[in-house]
This record gives structure tokens, sequence and C-alpha cells, in this order.
């Protein structure tokens, strides 16, 4: 019933493992309830003798041992496979495909199409683009939970989360083609049509959908070594989506064919949101809520939120933790939303098909490499050190990059060393964060894993449209100018020094500051040693 493991990435072995087993003797007073008649059982149909527990756990005891002295004789795995109901199963992947791609593309590039085909930087003096994107964060922070309370309370024969999947499926293809099928002509309808159909799409249709989707690997077995297994799965479809397809096919092949065609941006999104649509399908007709559908959801004695909020807010580390978060966030996600200006008008030229690659690729090499070095030096060292090592690199790679953000090999070198130094926040954070979590619980006697996670949320959620719109506003006020075609048809794509200073500002120069902070807030965050 429970599986606990540590894996030593040296020798890429188990250095332990430790497993529970669960058997009912005999069934609890007044018998199973209705939801588990048909699939619990016990060994012995009324109480049974007084010694009969003690028995049977000497008689596991003897079997376990003989089995294991025979190893590695492992001819026991015989009778485990005829009884496994997990070999054969169908393990779906494909679904979370579609509608994660959708996300991703419009994550890197929505912007730029507003920026760069739209030409929306001058309304309202710039304001536009810089308030709409703050306001319908807020929104969107606000239907998170308000979904999440509404999933809670669903009650179907399909479950609680599948039935919002199914909704969402229709809802993000048909969303995702009106965030670009903005008419032409009048400036204010154009605005109008730009702030409901990102609305419907981020604060409607793919809250729907995010919500839904993520409470299928908690609500599909309770066997944490499945869970597991499902979430690295489940994990394959975002790598694959932003590690290559974004990152490398997009950058590379689809965007020089786009450039400040409309109708060509129209088209290609469109194909990615009607992909999403059966992608989507797949993933609700292919998934169970095994946990709802057994009736598991065990009703406990709750703590009221504002008690939960008080122990969150009266807690040092837990401060700490979130305002670190909000400050690696901000500094991270500028960076992203500039990583195409960057390429494409200072290190590089327009949609050249090779630069914003380049740069992909320098990321994505130290997170591979990463995964086997993090957690043995974060063991050595501990977590919050080797994290605020890791920030001092951080801030010394993009250094680095603002002396020279003209030259490729020194930019390339700086992110190398820059993204090296990243790795531990980006596999320590969540350690680091249930670390607080348990704090919290130490001092106050109960746990706050879910507010404490909607806080973290709404901070993620609200920052995108903060950083969206402070990025919109620096582009606006530098004099930023949208690409065009002259007279001759030829593309014009060019910035005044003033627009190529603080888009290397927003990549690289910003990080060099968050960097030093994030390393010297850490040193304040010593909860692993209390």
């Amino acid at each position: 019933i429970l599986t606990e493991a540590a894996l030593g990435c040296e020798a890429g072995v188990l250095d332990y493992a430790v497993v529970g087993v669960g058997v009912n003797l005999a069934p609890p007073p007044g018998g199973f309830p209705p939801a588990l008649a048909g699939i619990a059982g016990a060994l012995f149909a009324a109480p049974p003798p007084g010694d009969a527990m003690a028995r049977f756990a000497a008689d596991v005891w003897e079997r376990f041992f003989a089995g294991y002295r025979r190893l590695p004789d492992t001819g026991f795995l015989d009778g485990y496979r005829r009884r496994s109901f997990l070999l054969g199963q169908q393990i779906e992947v494909l679904g979370p495909s579609g509608a994660l791609l959708l996300n991703a593309v419009l994550a890197t590039y929505l912007n730029v199409y507003y920026t760069d085909v739209l030409n929306l930087t001058t309304v309202w003096g710039g304001a536009f683009l810089a308030v709409f994107p703050i306001v319908s964060k807020i929104i969107d922070a606000i239907t998170n939970i308000v979904m999440g309370y509404i999933i809670d309370r669903t009650r179907t024969k399909q479950g609680k989360a599948r039935p919002w999947l199914l909704l969402s499926a229709p809802l993000v293809a048909v969303t995702g083609i009106l965030l670009f099928t903005v008419p032409s002509g009048n400036r204010t309808v154009q605005v109008i049509w730009v702030m409901l159909s990102y609305n419907l799409f981020y604060s409607f249709a793919y809250t729907i959908y995010n919500m839904s989707h993520n409470l299928m690997v908690p609500l599909s077995t309770r066997n944490t070594e499945q869970r597991g297994s499902l979430s690295v799965f489940n994990q394959i479809s975002t790598i694959m989506m932003s590690g290559i397809i974004v990152a490398l096919i997009f950058p590379m092949l689809i965007m020089p064919q786009l450039g400040v065609d409309k109708s060509k941006w129209i088209v290609t999104m469109s194909i990615l949101s009607c992909i999403a649509l059966p992608l989507t399908l797949m993933e609700y007709y292919f998934t169970k809520e095994r946990i709802t559908l057994e009736g598991g959801e065990q009703k406990k004695e709750s703590v009221a939120m504002v008690t939960q909020l008080k122990a969150i807010f009266s807690d040092k580390y837990m401060i700490i933790i979130f305002i670190y978060f909000l400050i690696f966030t901000v500094g991270s996600t500028i960076k992203n939303i500039s990583l195409v200006y960057f390429s494409n008008y200072v290190l590089g030229t327009y949609n050249d098909g090779k630069t914003q690659t380049m740069l992909s690729v320098i990321g994505g090499i130290p997170m591979g490499i990463g995964i086997f070095a993090v957690w043995p030096l974060a063991k050595k060292f501990g977590k919050r050190n080797l994290t605020a090592i890791g920030f001092i690199f951080y801030a010394v790679g993009s250094a680095i990059c603002w002396l020279a953000p003209t030259n490729m090999v020194i930019v390339l070198i700086g992110q190398f060393i820059k993204n090296i130094g990243g790795l531990p926040c980006s596999y320590v954070f969540m350690a680091l964060f249930a670390d607080v979590l348990d704090h919290v619980e130490w001092k106050n006697g109960f746990r706050c894993d879910g507010i404490a996670m909607s806080i973290y949320n709404t901070i993620a959620v609200a920052s995108v449209g903060i950083c969206t719109g402070v990025f919109n506003l620096i582009l606006s006020k530098s004099g930023y100018v949208a690409p065009y075609l002259d007279a001759a048809g030829q593309l014009i794509a060019v910035q005044p020094a003033s627009v190529k200073s603080a888009i290397t500002f927003t990549f690289v120069g910003l990080e060099t500051i968050t960097g030093i902070v994030l390393a010297i807030l850490l040193l304040f965050l010593n909860v692993e040693k209390n």
C-alpha cells in the first residue's frame, strides 16, 4: 500500500526501499462500505482468534525471508506477473500533448503576434498591452480558485474532474482559434476582440482543462508508486512540447515562414487548436477516476481557512519561500517573454531560424545533465546551500551575457553557466517547499498544503500577466517599432538602440540582479536545520 525508495545516481541502483503491506484479517464492524463491497475482502469472515494477527505476521516474515535468501533467483516474479492488474494496461501519453502544445506555443509567441502582427504596442499610448494582461491574469487567478471549488463539488458517474475535461476539449479548440482571428480595420473592435478572446481561452477554457487535467494523477490511483509513474509519463508531454516543438521546430522551421503574415498565423494556430480537440478527447476516454468511483474520498475534520492563512503568514520560512518564488518567477517570466525579441533584434536577425534554437539548446543541455547531478550534491551540501550557490553562477552567467549581448559565442557561454546555476532551483524548489510545509505543521499541529499551494499557484498565474504587461510597457516606452513590409515587399525589422538596450536588460540584465538577491535571501531560509 506504500512504497518509498531512494535511487543512488552514482551507481544507478536503489540505495534502499521501504514497502508497506496491508491485509484485512476481518471485515470492519458493519461490513465494507457499498462502494468497496465488491472490491475489498478479508481472510476471515468473522473476527479471528486472538493470536491470529501474530501468527499471520510471523508467517509473512518467514515466507519473505525465504524468498529473500534465494535472491538473485527471481522465480517468484512469475506469480507476481500472473496476479498483476497493471501489466498490459494502456498508459495515456498523447492526450495531454494537444492542449499542452497549444499552451506552450501561446506562452512563447502570442505576445509576438500582438506586437509584431497586430501592431498593438502603441494602442492607448502603450497602456493597452501593459494593463490588459495584468487585469486578465487577476481574473484567471480568481477563476482557478472558483474552478477548484466547483470540481470538488461535482458528483457524476464519470467522476468529478473528467466531465470538465470532456467539456474543455471543444472550448480549448474554439477559443484557441479566436485568439488569432482578430478582425482587421477598426482598432476598437480589435482591442475588444483581443480582451474577450484572451480571457475566454485563459480564464475559462484552459482553466477548466488545466484544473481537471492536473487532478487526473491523484484521482487515478491511491498507489504512490503508480502515481509516481503516471507523473513521469505525464511530464513527457510537457517536455516534448516545450523542449522539442516550441524550442526547436518552431524557431527553426515555422516562424521564418510565418513572418508578419496574419493569414499564415491564423492557419497555423487554427491547426494547432484543432489538433488539441481529438487529443483532449483521448485523455477523457482513456482515463478513469478510480479514487472517486470507489467512494474513497474520506471526509476529515477540516481546519478553517482563516486559521490556515494565519499559520502560513506567521511562519517566517513560508514568507521567505513565497518571496523567493515571486522574485524568481518575475525574473524568469520576463526573460522567457523577451527570448524571441532578444533573438530577433539583439543577438540575431528577425526569425533567422538559428539564434533562438541555439539559445534553447544551450538551455536544455544542463537540464538533462542536472537530473543525475543535483540530488547527490543536495544530499551532500544541503538543498538550501546548493540552490544559493547555484544562484551565484546564475547571476555570473547572466552578467557575462549582459557584457557582450551581440556576441554569439560569449552569450552561449554565459547562458550555459547561468543554466548550470539554475539547475538546483529547478529540481530542488518543491523539496524546500515541502520542508517549509512540514515546519508549519510542526509549529501548528495541522497541515496547510492545499491553501499554501493555492497561494503558490496564484503567484504563478498573476506573475505571468504582470510580467507581460511590464514587458510590453517597456517595449512601448523605449520606442518599439513593429516589423512591416516596405513598398517593394521587403520585411523591415529594425529597432532603435533604446529598444535593444531594454530587451537586453529584460533577457539577461534582470536575472543578474534577481540571481544575487535570491542567493542572499536563501541565507535566511535555514528550515533544514529547524
